[in-house]
């Protein structure tokens, strides 16, 4: 009878190897897939994988996709790390939009440099806000953070398309539900004149290197791992899991609004039915593929940004679907944690004794 056995040690080489072992596996799996359903398998693979980081100008799409799914991974591998299992950072990243979108709208056709900031804080507030909900829920009636962070997601969804088909539609937006454009001084500058590379790139990177220092250097970095390893032993130490559980999930809650309202302020320029992206569920993905380590996180992001724009590369060479964007980062986070319960556990053979 074949059973499964928990290695002693797992191998640390490998435990760090699996993200790239599970790139190459999606790599090959997905050629296979898409040659089998008579497209050009490999041309597809090469065109989402590859294409995207040979080619320099794409590299400033790939830095400006990548930006939010840092932060917001960010966020969530800080949860993950204390077993606070954020599920709806998408949500949180559209209630940070729209709480940023809502300073947009009242201070529209001033101008002052303080505006953008008052945007960035509006946005991490409406992102704690609406993360507060499933983390009193959780610490004072139990209820699990999965189902209701991720119930929350819809109502955020629905709440954007009430406010942009109602009270904040541009009147003179010829009768398209989204808000009006905003100002210069309130959108994210551009790092070089005509690029598309923004202010949000490099704040990201910020945000990763001080979540690293924060995590691996402080007390608190390591109360939220002794909580998320050793509950008993956390208690024991004088580490309160409740505070952990409420301070992971409203850091997590304020990157995700943060990416929120820096996509708003930067590529889309307003507000619009199509803001939600799916970045806050690609998230869960870059996080786990950076191993919850921040740094890590910043090349799990660039990966998962690259599929976005080798997608849309291949949905105009090979006619791929825009469903094999979405088929293919499900099919690297299957590949993934599948070589990691193989790292983790070894398959045996249980011996019937008669």
């Amino acid at each position: 009878m074949v059973e499964w056995r928990r290695r002693r040690e797992p191998s640390t080489a490998m435990l760090y190897a699996s993200p790239l072992i599970a790139v190459g596996l999606t790599m090959l799996i997905g050629t296979v897939v898409f040659t089998a359903m008579g497209y050009d398998g490999l041309h597809a693979v090469r065109d989402i994988f590859l294409t995207p980081f040979q080619e320099p100008r794409r590299w400033p799409d790939l830095g400006v996709k990548a930006a939010p799914l840092v932060m917001i991974a960010l966020g969530l591998a800080i949860g993950f790390r204390a077993n606070v299992w954020n599920i709806g950072a998408e949500g949180q990243y559209i209630m940070g939009a729209i709480a940023g979108t809502g300073v947009a709208l009242a201070t529209h056709g001033l101008s002052g440099w303080w505006i953008l900031p008052a945007m960035a804080l509006a946005g991490v507030l409406g992102g704690m806000a609406w993360a507060s909900i499933p983390a009193f829920l959780r610490v004072k009636l139990q209820v699990s953070e999965i189902l209701t962070s991720l119930m929350l997601t819809y109502v955020a969804v629905q709440a954007l398309y009430y406010l942009v088909r109602g009270p904040w539609k541009d009147p003179d937006g010829f009768n398209f539900p989204q808000t009006k454009m905003f100002s210069a001084a309130q959108t994210l500058p551009a790092m070089a004149e005509g690029s598309l590379v923004h202010l949000g790139i490099p704040v990201a990177l910020v945000i990763a290197l001080v979540a690293w220092l924060v995590m691996e250097k402080t007390t608190a970095g390591y109360a939220v791992k002794v909580v998320g390893l050793a509950p008993a032993a956390a208690r024991h130490g004088g580490f309160s899991a409740d505070k952990v559980t409420w301070a992971s999930l409203l850091a997590g809650g304020g990157l995700a609004g943060l990416a929120g309202l820096f996509e708003a302020a930067g590529p889309f320029g307003q507000l619009t039915p199509q803001f939600p992206t799916g970045y806050g569920f690609t998230a869960i993905i870059v996080a786990f593929l950076g191993r919850l380590n921040p740094l890590g996180i910043v090349f799990g992001g660039v990966v998962l940004a690259g599929t976005y724009v080798g997608g849309e590369i291949a949905q105009t060479t090979v006619r791929l679907p825009q469903a094999a964007t979405g088929m293919f980062q499900a099919l690297l986070l299957f590949v993934l944690l599948a070589t990691d319960v193989l790292v983790k556990y070894r398959i045996g053979w249980k011996v019937r004794v008669a």
